[in-house]
């Protein structure tokens, strides 16, 4: 599924397709070092999102890094905040919903025991870009 999202300010259009959006928020993660980064297309097997990004860090200092980046980056670029955020104040993982992306920031010990990547394993991986 390619959608597109506009918004409009009093100053400026943005268009932008989801796919880019989820890419922007990858981009944003590997600033502060987010490892094992997955971006998973689950619009053609749910409805709950089109994208699910799911990155590691190591420390909830980093996660929280992470998380920030991710915020910062999508509001400054596409004046897109998110509709929700859960995990901020609490220690493994952190969730930030922005409706057609879900994007989970987890330590490995909760990556791998609720392994996101297996249960949305019938997603469509998508290949990132290279680091810069």
């Amino acid at each position: 599924m390619t959608e597109t999202a506009t918004l409009t300010n009093t100053n400026q259009t943005i268009d932008y397709t989801i796919e880019q959006l989820a890419l922007l928020a990858a981009d944003a993660a590997d600033d502060r070092k987010a490892e094992d980064m997955r971006l998973i297309d689950i619009s053609q097997v749910s409805t709950l999102a089109d994208y699910l990004l799911i990155v590691t860090g190591y420390s909830k200092v980093q996660l929280r890094a992470i998380s920030g980046s991710i915020i910062d980056k999508l509001e400054e670029d596409l004046h897109r905040p998110p509709l929700r955020t859960e995990g901020q104040d609490r220690g493994g993982w952190i969730l930030i919903d922005y409706g057609d992306l879900i994007v989970h920031i987890m330590m490995p010990e909760q990556r791998e025991f609720y392994d996101l990547e297996t249960f949305w394993g019938h997603g469509q991986t998508v290949t990132l870009p290279p680091a810069t």
